[in-house]
C-alpha cells in the first residue's frame, strides 16, 4: 500500500484492446456493484476506452494519473494509468494485431511491477490473446507462468472459483502427452499443499476437504483401465494426507464434480485443464474467477478469453470481472501472507 493511502488499490489490466476487456471494465465500473472501500486504477489505453465508452453510450469517468502516488489523497476512486497511446481509430473490436498484443503485455508488466513492490493490494486482470502476445513473445503461455517468473515464484498453480465449485489444476497449458509426462507424485502433492494453503489462508476455511481426481475411467478400477491411479496419484494423496492435510482420492471423475458440487468437498484437484474447466464452466460459465495460488500478491482474473467474435457489439458479460474483483477485495481482507 503506498504510504498515505488508507484505502486499498486495486488495479485492472485492460487485456487485449480488440477483445471485450475495454467493455466489461467500463460496464463493470459503472454497475454500481463493486465493492466499496477500494481505489480502482484501470491500466490501460484511455483513448481505446474512451472510444469503446462512445460506442456503449456510457462509461464511468476515469481519472488519468503518471504515477499510482497520485492516487493518495484523491477522493475520487477510478483512476487510470496509460500504459499504452495507442492509434485507437485503428483498434477494430475482434480483429487482433501484433501491436495489441504488446500493449497487454505492458499492462501485466505494470500491474505485476506494482503488485511487487506493494503499491496496489491486488491485481485483476483482463482477458488476453496468448497467440497474439506469442507473435512477439514466442515463450509467453500465459498470465499465471508469467507472474510467476516475474516473482521468481518456483510454486504456484491455477485454480478456478466459483460459489459451488472450486478445482485447481496440476498441468495447465499443455497438449495431453505432454500432460501424460508431467503428471508426477510431486506435481500432484505440490497442487494438494498449493490448494489447501489457499483454502485456509486465502478463503477462510479451517479444515478444508479436497478431493482428487483419477486420470482414467473409473479411476483406473484398480488397474483394470490403467496403473496411473496406484503408482502416481495414490501416493501423492498418501503424503499429503500424512502431511495432516483432509484429502481423498483418487475417485472416479464422472462422479467426483458432482459430489463436489453438491458440498462434500471444498475443491476439487483436476490432473489437467479440462477435465477441471468443463464441470466448472458448466456451472459457472458467466461468474467463475481464475486466480493464482503461490504468488507473493493477490491475482485474480476473468475466467475467459478475449471473445473476438462478440467484441463491439455491445453484448459482454461483466459478471466474470465484478466476480474476480469481489474475490480480490474478500483476499485483501484477509490478508492472506505467502512467504
Amino acid at each position: 500500500m503506498t504510504e498515505k493511502s488508507s484505502r486499498p488499490l486495486i488495479a485492472i489490466t485492460m487485456g487485449d484492446p480488440a477483445g471485450v476487456g475495454p467493455e466489461i471494465i467500463l460496464k463493470a465500473l459503472a454497475s454500481g456493484g463493486l465493492p466499496k472501500k477500494p481505489v480502482y486504477v484501470v491500466i490501460g489505453d484511455r483513448g481505446v476506452l474512451e472510444k469503446t465508452g462512445r460506442r456503449l453510450g456510457a462509461g464511468r469517468p476515469l481519472t488519468s494519473i503518471r504515477s499510482i502516488e497520485e492516487t493518495v489523497g484523491r477522493e475520487e476512486g477510478f483512476f487510470i494509468f496509460e500504459a499504452s497511446r495507442l492509434p485507437a481509430d485503428q483498434v477494430k473490436p475482434g480483429r487482433p494485431d501484433e501491436r495489441w498484443g504488446k500493449a497487454a503485455l505492458s499492462c501485466l508488466r505494470t500491474g505485476a511491477q506494482w503488485a511487487l513492490e506493494n503499491q496496489v493490494q491486488a491485481l485483476v486482470t483482463g482477458p488476453i490473446s496468448k497467440e497474439v502476445i506469442q507473435r512477439t513473445e514466442p515463450g509467453f503461455t500465459g498470465h499465471t507462468e508469467f507472474f510467476a517468473a516475474l516473482s521468481k515464484t518456483r510454486r504456484f498453480g491455477m485454480m478456478l472459483a466459483g460459489k459451488r465449485l472450486k478445482v485447481s489444476l496440476v498441468t495447465i497449458h499443455c497438449s495431453m502427452r505432454e500432460t501424460l509426462r508431467r503428471l508426477k507424485p510431486e506435481a500432484i502433492l505440490e497442487t494438494i499443499e498449493l490448494t489447501h494453503r489457499t483454502l485456509t489462508r486465502w478463503f477462510g476455511l479451517a479444515d478444508p476437504a479436497i478431493a482428487v481426481a483419477g486420470l482414467n475411467p473409473h479411476a483406473g478400477e484398480r488397474g483394470a483401465f490403467g496403473t496411473e491411479e496406484e503408482t502416481i496419484i495414490a501416493p501423492a494423496v498418501q503424503k499429503a494426507s500424512e502431511e495432516g492435510l483432509r484429502v481423498s482420492g483418487p475417485h472416479p471423475p464422472d462422479t467426483l464434480f458432482y459430489w463436489a458440487a453438491r458440498g462434500r468437498y471444498d475443491a476439487v484437484v483436476a490432473l489437467y485443464h479440462d477435465q477441471g474447466l468443463i464441470p466448472l464452466k458448466l456451472l459457472h460459465f458467466d461468474n467463475a474467477v481464475n486466480l493464482t495460488m503461490g504468488l507473493p500478491f493477490i491475482r485474480t482474473s476473468v475466467d475467459h478469453g478475449t471473445a473476438f467474435d462478440i467484441a463491439g457489439r455491445g453484448t459482454a458479460n461483466p459478471d466474470s470481472l465484478l466476480a474476480a474483483l469481489h474475490l480480490a477485495a474478500d483476499f485483501i481482507r484477509r490478508k492472506p501472507p505467502w512467504p
